[in-house]
């Protein structure tokens, strides 16, 4: 599995609810990761599945690694794979397909901001 940024994102990501199945329909869930896109969310309890990206970790402040969203479509896309038709590959359903050593590998840890250098600039005063 890909590392986390800090202890409290690990924490907050890989939570499970004995009450609750779907980390959509448990109100103490707040943060969601989908480890094949390497993607984190703030979890809308609307009744569905939605999330808002984030880019920046709620606890450390760290910037968080860029989604692979289309790298991943773009990969599959290479393969002659079509992720709505075919039977996607294994390693693509979770995060080995950029965590293996090889073409694209991304190194445990790379893509987090420092903490506090990476923080949102000051928004200016507008009149």
């Amino acid at each position: 599995m890909f590392p986390h940024c800090c202890a409290e994102m690990a924490d907050r990501v890989n939570r499970h609810c004995d009450r609750h199945d779907d980390p959509s329909s448990c109100p103490d869930a707040l943060i969601s990761y989908t480890p094949r896109f390497r993607e984190y969310a703030l979890i809308v309890h609307d009744g569905g599945t939605s999330g808002v990206g984030i880019a920046f970790c709620p606890w450390c402040g760290r910037r968080l690694p860029e989604s692979l969203r289309d790298r991943w479509f773009d990969e599959l896309e290479r393969l002659g794979v079509d992720p709505w038709e075919d039977r996607v590959p294994p390693e693509f359903e979770e995060d080995r397909w950029f965590t293996a050593p090889g073409e694209g590998f991304t190194a445990p840890g790379e893509g987090f901001g420092a903490p506090g250098e990476n923080h949102l600039p000051p928004r200016e005063h507008q009149p």
